[in-house]
């Protein structure tokens, strides 16, 4: 991977979790998904722009938080990813941590598709702050904004690499991939059509 030049969003990863096939479409192809006509994605993006607004100075005391920086643009060279953390948190033990907005419920559990763009958030500040991160949160605002915590393990930031090594080697190579395993993710698809 250290020899590609390419680089990838940390929407690329969360597309690549939903199904592989996207990758190919979108970089060896170049036929765009069109999202913005999907509801859940304008939704999020709307809740994005209400929090982003509404009390930007809040700092939330129960994490320990002094400190916020919102809508941060970040990249790694070293590890071909670049992307926008919702807020970057500095915590009172003098750590950081990346907090992220999610349109979504809270079901008992953190999927690892969240886990994996949390953590890859968490290796760009890390990088770029130079500053330990070792958790970050989620914030899921059709739960009635209930957040929860993730805690950064050394398997956690490799399985997130590991992630993006496969997004890489199929933009280089020109790799057809698997389709998602998960046949229902078909039905709203926008490569339905030509998807084979």
């Amino acid at each position: 991977m250290d020899e590609s030049s390419t680089i990838i969003t940390i929407s690329d990863v969360l597309e690549y979790s939903f199904c592989p096939r996207f990758i190919y479409y979108m970089y060896c192809l170049d036929i765009p998904q069109h999202e913005e006509h999907r509801f859940k994605v304008l939704r999020g993006r709307e809740v994005h722009e209400e929090k982003r607004k509404t009390n930007p100075d809040y700092l939330r005391k129960k994490l320990e938080v002094i400190e916020k920086e919102l809508d941060v643009f970040l990249s790694s060279k070293k590890y071909h990813i670049k992307g926008i953390v919702d807020e970057v948190l500095f915590l009172k033990d003098g750590t950081a941590a990346p907090f992220e907005y999610k349109f979504a419920e809270f079901k008992n559990t953190i999927f690892q598709t969240y886990k994996n763009q949390l953590a890859l958030h968490a290796i760009m500040i890390a990088e770029n702050y130079n500053k330990e991160v070792n958790r970050g949160y989620i914030c899921f605002t059709r739960s009635n904004n209930r957040v929860e915590e993730v805690l950064f393990t050394d398997k956690e930031f490799q399985q997130s690499l590991n992630v993006v090594k496969e997004i890489i080697e199929i933009i280089d190579k020109g790799l057809f991939p698997a389709k998602s395993k998960y046949r229902n993710k078909c039905i709203d698809c926008c490569y339905r059509n030509i998807c084979v």
